[in-house]
């Protein structure tokens, strides 16, 4: 027990190494699961955040361009742009700091930007925080209380403080990104609704019941069929 790494350190300390620990072996899940499989959860994902109401009655969103082995948007990204919806998507300017452009052409206003993250074009028009209605937020692990631990550089957690109070925060993850208690800093915003392939979670409306993988107590729509069971 004296040889313990957390001995000795604060709670802050602890707190971050126990995040570092965490996002490692979720990211390492989420890494290992098969295109295919990662493609079909995804399109689950993002019918079910069309379906809801907050992104239904939005008029303005900021959605994030998929990296590595995250929730692929590019469904409810087309969705939106159907709907006749302000799409805006970040852009990075500093540490800690990203704006949010007006992408109107996917394949023309997206270009290879930080850690080669698709971002917008600079001769795009820039879209105030204030403005929009809702943020879709990317993450490493979620909780059933709306807690996020993201990538480590804070971009989030810094614009998010800018957007409107009543901004909706929507979180776009697989179930297997899911965990019972993420711990977190003072700086760490939680989200406002979480999705994944088989459920939404509203933490502040009490429909918040954590299941660990493969035991879901409801059933997932059509396009989510034989999900639950897929997670790895």
């Amino acid at each position: 027990m004296a040889n313990h790494p957390l001995n000795g350190e604060t709670s802050p300390q602890r707190d971050r190494l126990a995040k570092q620990t965490l996002r490692r072996h979720v990211l390492a899940q989420r890494d290992s699961m098969p295109a295919e499989q990662r493609a079909r959860l995804s399109t689950a994902v993002c019918a079910r955040a069309a379906r809801l109401p907050e992104l239904v009655a939005a008029r303005s969103l900021l959605l994030f361009a998929s990296f590595r082995s995250e929730v692929d948007t590019s469904a409810l990204l087309s969705w939106a742009l159907e709907m006749g919806k302000t799409v805006c998507f970040p852009r990075v300017q500093a540490p800690r700091t990203i704006a949010a452009y007006r992408v109107t052409d996917p394949k023309a206003d997206l270009t290879p930007g930080a850690w080669g993250i698709p971002e917008p074009r600079k001769d795009l028009p820039e879209v105030a925080p204030e403005a929009l209605d809702v943020v879709l937020v990317p993450g490493s692990v979620f909780d059933i209380e709306g807690r996020r631990c993201g990538y480590g550089g804070g971009f989030y957690d810094t614009y998010l403080l800018l957007t409107r109070p009543e901004a909706v925060r929507v979180a776009l993850a697989f179930e297997a990104q899911i965990v019972a208690d993420v711990p977190c800093e003072p700086h760490d915003l939680s989200v406002t609704v979480v999705v994944t392939e088989s459920r939404v979670i509203r933490p502040d409306s009490g429909e918040r019941v954590w299941r660990p993988e493969g035991r879901d107590a409801a059933s997932p729509p059509a396009e989510a069929d034989g999900a639950a069971d897929q997670t790895g």
